[in-house]
């Protein structure tokens, strides 16, 4: 391109002028679905900018030409790309458009490499933090800990969520809090940890408006069960809409809990005479007991 060449009266290539073209060609050749043409073009233009240090502009050009990437199916290459174009975002001075980058690129991956989607919503949530920008720090955990729960990564995903619940507490954001209290509980369940999820709930009570609640009545009524072993009470709890209707990933380690030893709880005597069950006499038998001592 002729505004990037130099001779004895143009010392200095014109990058900013060489951008603006490649822009142009990008545009039509993505107008046009020539997708392998405009990626080449926009990564041109993003190289220019970058002759030229003005990185917010670079980092632009490298998001579209992964865009052009996921347009041909290259998910790999094209997060490779918007996770560059996110480094630049933050050395230009604009994390927030960092964080959504990563954002971006782990709904692109997400279907495909779970272990991927984690790092780059992680990478988001850690940049908002940074910025004191709790609520969307927080929903980028939130994602982070449904694909833990997702890949069976469950000690991490309890950790996840407690920092999730915390980030919520502090803004005040407390019905969400009741709501991450239940994942925590099933999360922790599903760990056979009873104590921790014993411990979630009592902690919790120091949330404004949990003590009394539907979601902590709930929440009581599982763990009494569970210690219980009682899985008629743990699986009605478990399918109230209270649980079925969480996001997917909990719904199912809901729909899945069972109880340790079978779930088969033992029944009073009374239970059973209620029943009209036959009720299995705890005294010895008469005839036993008659000659339980020996002959006289």
């Amino acid at each position: 391109m002729t505004y990037l060449k130099t001779g004895f009266l143009k010392w200095k290539p014109d990058y900013d002028s060489a951008a603006s073209e490649y822009a142009k060609a990008a545009v039509a050749f993505k107008n046009a679905k020539q997708y392998d043409q405009a990626k080449d073009a926009y990564l041109r233009e993003a190289e220019s900018h970058q002759n030229n240090r003005a990185f917010f502009h670079a980092a632009k050009a490298y998001e579209q030409a992964g865009m052009m990437l996921k347009e041909m199916q290259k998910l790999p290459e094209a997060v490779q790309l918007i996770e560059k174009a996110s480094m630049m975002f933050v050395e230009s001075g604009t994390p927030d458009t960092a964080a959504m980058s990563l954002d971006r690129a782990g709904k692109l991956i997400e279907n495909v490499n779970l272990e991927k989607a984690i790092d780059l919503y992680q990478q988001a949530a850690s940049v908002f933090e940074n910025e004191e920008r709790l609520r969307q720090s927080a929903e980028l955990l939130g994602k982070v800990s449904r694909l833990l729960v997702r890949a069976r990564r469950l000690d991490e995903a309890a950790a996840s969520l407690q920092k999730e619940k915390n980030m919520y507490k502090e803004i005040e954001n407390y019905p969400t809090c009741f709501k991450k209290t239940i994942a925590q509980v099933l999360v922790h369940l599903h760990r056979n940890d009873y104590v921790a999820a014993d411990k979630c709930v009592r902690e919790s009570y120091s949330i404004p408006g949990f003590n009394g609640s539907e979601d902590c009545i709930a929440l009581e009524q599982l763990l009494e069960g569970f210690d219980q072993q009682d899985q008629d009470q743990v699986s009605a709890i478990c399918n109230s809409p209270l649980f079925k209707y969480m996001d997917n990933d909990y719904a199912k380690l809901s729909l899945s809990l069972r109880v340790p030893g079978g779930g088969t709880k033992k029944k009073s005597p009374e239970s059973q005479q209620e029943a009209g069950e036959p009720v299995q006499s705890a005294t010895v038998n008469e005839e036993d007991d008659e000659y339980s001592s020996g002959l006289c």
